[in-house]
């Protein structure tokens, strides 16, 4: 039986996350044998969104493919990226044809490929394609050895659903979007790695990467404020699936905090 290791790291935020992405990734890459690493990019550029410099860093820090969110089409200079970039993801389910980009890539292994598709939930998100139809589509139209899905989705019980729903049918799901890493890693009853937030890679002392006084202002005013990025000692939240690369089934899941 060959395993191979995919790594999947939680949403990285601002420049500081980026730097810290940087530091810390190529020694865990060699230290845990990683061959494929996914990292949510999309609050990788200061203040919102995700931008061309902020994928350029996060690629150099040693991503493979990024994915990103509701943010990704919060700055305007990344959508013929998208259109360009093979590893560069937005979320599957946004409508086709009017949005820039697609939400799947295919990764040539040699021996056996990786899919890694990016999809969003609905429940108290944008009211985009159901994500579990759109699973089904590209599940049809696009096999593979490997499948990894990054569910970007605000709800924890729609992330479940969506873990058992994919059970048997795709190799991980791991969710991201609300920064909190959870203590419910696991392989599920027929061999889907998942985890329900793989959390946040940025500052440890602040709310969700920002300074927490501004979000207690603007939580207590309901005004406007302008995001900032906290500063401090950062942390890297990611999740590693151990999977048989011939029948796609996840071994393990191990949940990482480097700090």
């Amino acid at each position: 039986m060959v395993n191979i290791n995919i790594l999947a790291i939680g949403d990285v935020v601002g420049t500081t996350g980026c730097n810290f992405l940087l530091e810390k990734l190529p020694g865990l890459k060699r230290f845990k044998n990683i061959d494929v690493t996914i990292v949510n990019g999309e609050n990788s550029a200061d203040g919102n969104g995700i931008t061309p410099v902020s994928a350029e860093k996060l690629f150099n820090a040693g991503a493979d493919v990024i994915t990103t969110g509701n943010h990704a089409f919060r700055r305007k200079e990344m959508y013929e990226l998208y259109d360009s970039h093979p590893y560069i993801l937005r979320p599957a389910n946004f409508p086709e044809g009017t949005t820039p980009g697609k939400g799947i890539c295919t990764l040539d292994m040699r021996s056996y490929s990786v899919n890694i598709i990016n999809l969003m939930g609905t429940a108290f998100l944008e009211s985009l394609d159901c994500p579990f139809r759109t699973m089904d589509k590209l599940l049809d139209e696009y096999p593979a050895e490997v499948t990894i899905v990054d569910f970007h989705a605000e709800s924890t019980g729609e992330k479940r659903a969506m873990g058992y729903y994919l059970d048997g049918k795709v190799s991980a799901v791991f969710g991201t979007h609300t920064h909190v890493q959870t203590a419910d890693e696991t392989v599920l009853p027929k061999g889907c790695g998942y985890i329900t937030d793989v959390g946040m890679t940025g500052p440890i002392d602040s709310v969700l990467g920002i300074k927490p006084d501004i979000i207690i202002e603007k939580m207590r005013n309901k005004m406007p404020v302008r995001f900032e990025i906290a500063t401090g000692a950062c942390k890297l939240n990611a999740v590693i699936f151990n999977i048989n690369e011939k029948n796609g089934k996840t071994i393990s899941a191990e949940r990482i905090e480097i700090v």
